[in-house]
């Protein structure tokens, strides 16, 4: 009698990399699933003034249809407004700067997808994430995908032990490069696909556009390094730390002697309680960023006492960001992060993630 097939619950996005997963999962013996998470239906197609998870579910059913694989709709939407716009409007709105993408994979697309899968029967899912996970004794260990430059294990960190004892990650192993190569062998008509980017299934739109729905301007002073008044915003939770100034960018600083000669200005600083941004020109010091307070913290396979121990970390706080020398120390009860160098572009409510070599140790939230 013929062994039953392992059954695994896969989300399709309509992208190549979901769907070069669902074809090496067919590969190595699972009886593979589909299923496409409806989480945003307010973007819509430029061109057709279609909503963009009509087409991209399209995009998915295709290759569903192509590999026999049975394919099914989950509508996440109404949790994936409350559990992350909603809260990524009330943080921007008191000046900090969120992860949704992180915390989408943490409260919406593992949870839920697992959810999903249990019901129907099944003990596994499967994503297209550029990650892998390695088993190690009882435990999980999640390590860096092998393309460094697609490596998305930032956006997995707050994942737990028993999300990483039910998922695999197909496409783990492989560069872009190779998974276009095996799209393209097998005629997916994705194969050649643009990535998509921007925030997580809401894609690529213009932040303070999008903020705008539910912030209301607020104008306020900028101040430059030294307290004087040399522009106005029109509301802190518009612009991130590092971000650049002029007409272009929503702001103006007003030129004097001392500040002609200077092109680029960036906010260095957002006060909330006093709503204003300081600026600064390109290269001065208040830009950068030595030492980090971890809020937050989430292990992923070991204890608080054991990630002290470690001597040298490194440091991500963006997406495929340099990955930076880093030291852990303890102060007054908060764990500090010191990088070995300064920075730029880090604000409070961001990620920082980090490593030891390949391996995710885990992260928090940043503060000062």
């Amino acid at each position: 009698m013929e062994k039953e097939k392992q059954k695994v619950l896969l989300a399709m996005s309509g992208g190549v990399d979901s769907s070069v997963a669902a074809l090496l999962l067919q590969k190595k013996g699972y009886d593979v699933y589909g299923a496409f998470m409806k989480n945003w239906s307010d973007t819509k197609n430029k061109i057709t003034g279609e909503c963009a998870w009509v087409e991209e579910r399209n995009h998915a059913i295709k290759i569903a249809t192509k590999l026999g694989i049975p394919f099914v709709t989950l509508d996440f939407e109404k949790e994936y407004k409350k559990l992350v716009v909603d809260e990524m409007f009330k943080k921007y709105k008191i000046g900090i700067t969120p992860n949704p993408d992180i915390d989408c994979n943490e409260k919406i697309k593992f949870p839920l997808l697992i959810k999903a899968a249990k019901k129907i029967g099944i003990n596994l899912i499967a994503t297209g994430h550029y990650a892998r996970i390695k088993k190690k004794g009882k435990n999980f260990e999640l390590h860096r995908g092998k393309d460094e430059s697609k490596d998305q294990s930032y956006f997995l960190y707050r994942q737990s032990q028993e999300d990483f004892s039910r998922t695999l990650f197909p496409v783990g192993e492989l560069t872009k490069i190779k998974v276009r190569k095996i799209a393209e062998k097998n005629k997916f008509q994705n194969a050649n696909k643009k990535g998509t980017t921007g925030i997580c299934f809401i894609g690529k739109v213009n932040l303070k556009d999008f903020l705008s729905k539910k912030i209301k301007p607020k104008k306020g002073k900028i101040l430059d390094p030294d307290g004087k008044v040399v522009g106005e915003h029109d509301g802190i939770y518009f612009y991130t730390v590092g971000q650049r100034l002029g007409p272009r960018y929503g702001f103006e600083v007003n030129r004097t002697n001392n500040t002609k000669r200077i092109k680029k200005w960036y906010v260095a600083k957002k006060d909330a309680k006093t709503n204003t941004i300081v600026a600064a020109p390109e290269g001065h010091k208040i830009l950068l960023r030595k030492e980090i307070i971890l809020n937050n913290l989430h292990l992923i396979d070991e204890t608080k006492k054991d990630f002290l121990k470690h001597k040298k970390v490194f440091s991500r706080i963006r997406q495929v960001g340099e990955l930076i020398p880093s030291k852990i120390s303890l102060e007054k009860n908060k764990i500090k992060i010191t990088l070995n160098k300064g920075i730029t572009g880090v604000s409070e409510g961001q990620a920082i993630v980090l490593y030891n070599k390949t391996k995710c140790l885990g992260g928090g939230v940043i503060s000062f």
